[in-house]
C-alpha cells in the first residue's frame, strides 16, 4: 500500500510537471529571427525604394531609407552607391565620398563607384581628383562614352581645347549620335578661333537634336557671315530654352570667352530686343 501510494504520488508529480511545462511554453512568445539571406533581400528592397524616391525628387526621404538599407547590410557596394547618390542629392558631398570609399573597399572593380566619385569632385571643383577618378573608372570600363565625355569637359574647363576635341571624338566613335559631345567640339573649336569647324559641328549636332545650345552656338558662328540666319536661329534657341539669355548659365554649360563675347554682341541686336525681354520674363516666371 505504501509502495502504491508512493507510485501514485510519483506519477502525479510527473504529470504535474509535464502540464506545467506545456503551460509555460504556451505563454512564451514566438520570435522570428530572419536569416542573413532574408536580411539581404530586405536591404535591397529598401535600397530600391530609396532609389525610386530619389528619382521622384524626395531627397530627404530617400536619404533616410538609404541609410537604413546600409545599416541592415553594409556589405553590398550597390547600397553604398545608392546612399552616396542620396547624399549628393542632399548636397552632402563629403559624406558621399565616404560612402563611395566604403563601396570601393567592397568592390574595387565596380566602375560606377569611380564615375560617381568624379561627379562629386566636380561639384567640389576638384578637377584633378575628378580626372583621376574618371581614368580609374575607364580602366575598368574603357568604352564608357559618358566618362570619356566628362574627361573632355574637364579639358574644356582647363582650356586645353585640343585635348578636349580628341576626347569628344573618342566618345563619338563609341556613340555616333552623341550630339552633346559633337556640340562641345563646336565650343572647343570656337575657342581655338576655328569658326568653320565650330559651325560644322554645331550643324551636325542640330541634325541629331535641335537643341537650344547648338542653335545658339551656330547663330554665334554666323553672326558676321549671315546675320539674317543668325537672328532666326537665336530666336528659335531662346524659345526652346530662355536660360541661354543668361551669361552665367552659358558658362555653366562650359561656354568659353570667345563664344560668350560673340553671343553677347548677337543678343544686343535690335531685332532680338523683344525676344530677349520675353526670355527674361520666362526665367523670372519660373524662378
Amino acid at each position: 500500500m505504501k509502495k502504491i501510494v508512493k507510485k501514485i504520488i510519483f506519477i502525479s508529480l510527473i504529470s504535474f510537471s509535464f502540464f506545467r511545462v506545456n503551460h509555460v511554453q504556451s505563454l512564451v512568445p514566438y520570435y522570428y529571427l530572419p536569416t542573413l539571406k532574408n536580411l539581404q533581400k530586405d536591404s535591397l528592397s529598401i535600397g530600391k525604394n530609396a532609389y525610386q524616391l530619389l528619382y521622384f525628387g524626395q531627397y530627404e526621404k530617400s536619404l533616410n531609407l538609404a541609410k537604413l538599407a546600409v545599416q541592415i547590410n553594409n556589405k553590398d557596394e550597390k547600397l553604398w552607391l545608392i546612399l552616396s547618390e542620396a547624399q549628393i542629392a542632399n548636397k552632402l558631398y563629403k559624406k558621399a565620398l565616404i560612402s563611395l570609399n566604403k563601396a570601393q573597399k567592397i568592390n574595387s572593380k565596380n566602375s560606377e563607384i569611380y564615375f560617381a566619385k568624379s561627379s562629386v569632385y566636380l561639384k567640389l571643383s576638384e578637377l584633378q581628383k575628378a580626372k583621376t577618378a574618371l581614368k580609374s573608372g575607364l580602366s575598368v570600363e574603357p568604352n564608357n562614352h559618358n566618362a570619356i565625355f566628362q574627361l573632355g569637359n574637364i579639358s574644356l574647363m582647363e582650356q586645353n581645347y585640343s585635348e578636349a576635341i580628341t576626347l569628344f571624338e573618342r566618345s563619338i566613335k563609341i556613340k555616333p549620335d552623341f550630339w552633346q559631345a559633337i556640340n562641345n567640339q563646336g565650343l572647343a573649336y570656337f575657342e581655338k578661333n576655328n569658326i568653320n569647324q565650330s559651325l560644322k559641328h554645331f550643324e551636325k549636332a542640330i541634325s541629331i537634336e535641335e537643341n537650344a545650345e547648338p542653335l545658339l552656338g551656330l547663330a554665334s558662328c554666323l553672326r558676321v557671315k549671315d546675320i539674317k540666319l543668325a537672328l532666326k536661329l537665336a530666336k528659335k534657341a531662346l524659345i526652346k530654352n530662355p536660360n541661354y539669355i543668361n551669361r552665367d548659365y552659358r558658362k555653366e554649360q562650359l561656354w568659353g570667352e570667345n563664344i560668350q563675347s560673340s553671343t553677347e554682341i548677337l543678343l544686343q541686336n535690335d531685332q532680338l530686343k523683344q525676344d530677349v525681354i520675353l526670355a527674361k520674363s520666362k526665367i523670372n516666371e519660373s524662378s
